[in-house]
């Protein structure tokens, strides 16, 4: 019997079994019932000068390789997010590149990919809103070009111009006019960027989805699918009943997915209530949890495809608490634990990130993850996982 060895807040030991993880299969044909893309990190060079506010120096290999891995479990990758350390670490010339080839592989593969189109590129703060609208379409024909899909990533330089919500419809729609295909706009909530506060002219969501949803009114055609990751689930499925038809909901809610992705067909899945006249009855998924557990959640989507909705909770439900502590605040630092699991998982040779972003949580709460990554059977080879864990444990003093 195998043994893991875990850290509390107090500084005292534990040890909790080892569970097998194994049983989880590659699909052999594309998931049906739900898309669904995992939002992707990078891999730094281990030796790189990845320290803070130095340019991002990427591991191509491992980070290319992590992209392959997510195709080969039938997810596609959202790529160039928040998860890839965008404003945090990835400066705009490692992003330009990492769309390049992220896209290539995604030929290669045969896989989908999505990526960020924003106005971070820009290093001034204050930009007027034409000049916003030349910086999202400056990023946005490079990403068409590279034939990815665009995904419209909330602009720090919008939320600080704009003055109501009519700038907020005035810049989209010159975006979007300007799309040779349909985009999904991505709102990101305070959680993940205190910067993006009254982001869509109000702090109040109510408020808010007002201009979301006359943006995609107004723009018909040009919209794929909205992500929302304000985690807050009523939010999610009150936009999600008013969206217009072909327009998905990619849920970016890592506090609340299994019942948002599982829906109607998932009746026992905790979720708030729902018009069941809605012809919208769940959520599709582009998460940065998927990027830490993958196999899990393909385990899972597979197992809807098979119509059988009591083995996705089953698979899918227990990874929820891991993600509330990946997630946990400040959340905007959640990146570290997906780079973790990474680490563990054997993705990656070294557990650093670009910025030297590793060092943006404690042991007691990576611990709490392996803990939790244990029982949600998120290991995907256990063994490694303990032997990696352990070993930064006594790396940092602590007898394992």
């Amino acid at each position: 019997m195998a043994w893991l060895t875990l850290l509390g807040a107090d500084g005292a030991l534990t040890r909790t079994e080892l569970v097998d993880s194994s049983g989880y299969t590659r699909p052999t044909a594309p998931l049906r019932s739900r898309v669904a893309y995992a939002a992707a990190h990078v891999v730094p060079v281990a030796w790189g000068q990845n320290t803070p506010g130095q340019p991002a120096q990427i591991d191509w290999d491992a980070t290319l390789a992590f992209r392959r891995n997510v195709y080969s479990w039938g997810l596609g990758v959202a790529d160039a997010m928040d998860t890839a350390q965008r404003n945090m670490g990835l400066d705009a010339a490692a992003t330009r590149e990492l769309i390049s080839r992220s896209a290539q592989v995604a030929r290669e593969e045969g896989g989908s990919v999505v990526v960020g189109v924003n106005t971070d590129h820009i290093d001034d703060e204050h930009l007027s809103l034409e000049q916003i609208i030349d910086a999202y379409k400056e990023q946005l024909h490079f990403t068409e070009e590279q034939g990815a899909g665009p995904v419209l990533m909330a602009s720090r330089h919008l939320a600080r111009t704009a003055t109501s919500r009519t700038d907020y419809l005035r810049v989209y729609a010159a975006v979007l006019q300007s799309a040779s295909v349909p985009v999904v706009i991505h709102w990101l909530g305070t959680a993940f960027d205190p910067q993006l506060e009254g982001y869509f002219g109000s702090s109040d969501w109510r408020e808010a989805s007002e201009t979301l949803l006359r943006i995609i009114a107004e723009n018909p055609g040009k919209i794929a699918g909205v992500k929302m990751s304000l985690l807050n689930a009523e939010s999610e499925v009150a936009v999600r009943e008013r969206l217009p038809e072909g327009v998905r909901m990619f849920t970016g809610d890592d506090f609340n997915y299994v019942g948002l992705i599982g829906g109607a067909d998932v009746p026992d899945a905790p979720q708030p209530a729902r018009d069941p006249a809605s012809p919208r009855q769940h959520s599709d998924a582009l998460l940065g949890a998927f990027a830490a557990i993958t196999p899990v959640a393909s385990a899972a989507i597979q197992a809807l495809d098979a119509g059988d909705p009591a083995r996705y909770l089953e698979i899918l439900g227990p990874t929820e608490q891991l993600s509330r502590q990946v997630f946990a605040a400040p959340t905007f630092y959640y990146k570290t634990g997906v780079a973790f699991l990474s680490w563990l998982n054997g993705h990656q040779s070294a557990f650093q990130m670009v910025g030297g972003l590793h060092s943006a949580r404690s042991l007691p709460h990576l611990a709490r993850i392996v803990q939790l990554a244990n029982a949600a059977k998120a290991f995907e080879r256990p063994e490694l996982a303990a032997a990696r864990w352990h070993a930064l444990l006594t790396l940092n003093g602590v007898d394992a």
